[in-house]
């Protein structure tokens, strides 16, 4: 026995000696600041499930450069980006393909002060000035609802960026866009009473608002780390779905000189968690519905938004079902 008793610490000793099981790196660029659109990434680092799964993810500093540009051009492996984003970048030409769903439904609405007596259905915004980021998708956007309000959709359009929620709140415009889940939770935190147009009950599409996006060229040469990565991460987010206190937490201490507002945090992941944001009432997490996904692009096409590399509309309509993939999923 005694020699064997001897032979335990340098079996021990030769235990630790072994080289650590290398993880493979995978980066992640982000769409804005943190947020609570990123929890399910925190978590799923935080708590271990990309280490679980043979990973090191980098998620990445939010810069300039849009996620989706990062992703076409090898810089960034996967990216949170929208549906809009990855339907106007692929009919341009871009490798890009959506391959998890952030959100379940729409996140978006058409806002306007609480006490505007003369707004009470979207035919109201006519001749009204409305404030936000001038692209292209907006104006259709705000046309096809206040067409479909009765209105003619002749409204003034005005760039502003993100001071158009300030813009609103002191009167400057009359009407913005804003993402609930996060500006209107805000605006409730602040005692702003806000009156909302659903862009649903207006012939707009439903749409998963945000995505995870990937490189076509890369997923099929990284199969089993795309879904290794797709999969912890959709557990990252099922896990913030099931316990949004915890999840709010660990996405403040991960970013901590950023979200100082630790009040605003956890009320946007109340609402995700408790309104099937984050997950349907089924508890899905992260699959795209193919008929919402082809709704928006049908949607994008008739309003000629998709365009080639030349700039000029799609003269027909693609398969959508080649834009995104669940595959990867659990």
């Amino acid at each position: 026995m005694q020699p064997a008793t001897r032979a335990l610490p340098l079996i021990a000793a030769a235990a630790l000696a072994l080289p650590a099981q290398a993880q493979t790196p995978v980066t992640v660029a982000l769409d804005w600041t943190p947020n609570t659109n990123h929890v399910g990434l925190y978590v799923a680092r935080e708590l271990g499930y990309y280490e679980d799964a043979g990973l090191d993810v980098e998620i990445l500093p939010y810069s300039d450069t849009s996620a989706g540009t990062l992703i076409a051009n090898g810089i960034a492996d996967f990216g949170i980006t929208s549906t809009l984003t990855v339907y106007n970048q692929r009919a341009a030409g871009s490798d890009i393909l959506g391959v998890f769903a952030v959100v379940q439904k729409e996140t978006g609405r058409l806002v306007f002060d609480a006490g505007r007596d003369d707004i009470q259905t979207p035919a109201d915004l006519d001749g009204l000035t409305y404030g936000g980021f001038g692209t292209a998708w907006e104006g259709t956007l705000i046309e096809t609802i206040v067409r479909n309000g009765g209105g003619e959709g002749d409204f003034e359009m005005v760039t502003l960026g993100t001071s158009a929620y300030e813009a609103l709140a002191n009167g400057a415009i009359d009407f913005t866009l804003e993402v609930y889940t996060w500006e209107g939770v805000q605006a409730e935190i602040e005692g702003r009473a806000q009156r909302a147009f659903a862009y649903a009950d207006y012939g707009v599409p439903e749409e998963h608002t945000t995505l995870l996006a990937a490189s076509e060229a890369w997923l099929e040469a990284n199969p089993e780390t795309a879904e290794a990565f797709l999969q912890a991460t959709q557990q990252g987010y099922a896990y913030s779905a099931e316990n949004p206190e915890d999840a709010a937490e660990i996405l403040i201490a991960a970013n901590a000189a950023t979200l100082t507002n630790t009040d605003l945090v956890h009320a946007s992941m109340d609402v995700l968690a408790n309104e099937n944001y984050l997950s349907t009432e089924d508890g899905t997490v992260g699959v795209m519905n193919p008929k919402m996904m082809d709704d928006m692009g049908r949607f994008m096409f008739e309003a000629g938004l998709l365009r080639n590399g030349d700039g000029n509309p799609l003269d027909a309509m693609p398969d959508f079902s080649t834009y995104y993939t669940n595959a990867y999923l659990d």
